[in-house]
C-alpha cells in the first residue's frame, strides 16, 4: 500500500498570482476528487509594489469568508515581504472548515490598493482526507 504525502503533511496546495490592485476574485485551489481539503494557512508575497491598504478574505466561491475574513496587508511595505494569514487559535478552538472534492477555493480582493502590487504571489497551504 503506498501512502500520498498529502494526506500525510500540510503542503503546498497552490502557488497564484494575485494582483491587489484590482477588487475581483481569484481561483486559488479546486479539490480534487475522492479527498476532502482543510486549509491552514496562506503566505502573501509582496510583488514589485507595496500594498499595504489591500484587504483580502479567502474561502469557498460561495462563501469567500468561510476560512478567512477581512485580512489588511498593512505589513506587505516592500518587494518579498510576507504576511501570514491563518485563522488564529485561541482559548476557544477556532473553527475551520473542510472542503468536500470539487470546492473551489478563492482570494477576494476586499479592498483594493490602487498603486499596490499587481504581481503578488499567494502561497496556499493545506492538507487532503481521503474520502
Amino acid at each position: 500500500m503506498s501512502e500520498d504525502i498529502k494526506e500525510l503533511a500540510i503542503y503546498l496546495l497552490s502557488s497564484t498570482t494575485i494582483d491587489l490592485q484590482t477588487d475581483a476574485d481569484t481561483t486559488l485551489y479546486t479539490v480534487p476528487t475522492g479527498y476532502r481539503c482543510v486549509l491552514c494557512w496562506a503566505d502573501i508575497i509582496c510583488g514589485s509594489a507595496a500594498s499595504t491598504t489591500a484587504v483580502i478574505t479567502i474561502g469557498q466561491s460561495t462563501a469567500l469568508t468561510d476560512f478567512l475574513t477581512s485580512q489588511t496587508l498593512t505589513n506587505l511595505a516592500a518587494q518579498y515581504d510576507v504576511c501570514t494569514c491563518m485563522p488564529v487559535p485561541n482559548a476557544t478552538p477556532v473553527k475551520k472548515k473542510s472542503y468536500a472534492a470539487g470546492t473551489v477555493i478563492q482570494l477576494d480582493i476586499e479592498t483594493a490598493d490602487a498603486d499596490g502590487s499587481d504581481d503578488a504571489t499567494c502561497n496556499l497551504f493545506g492538507y487532503l482526507i481521503a474520502v
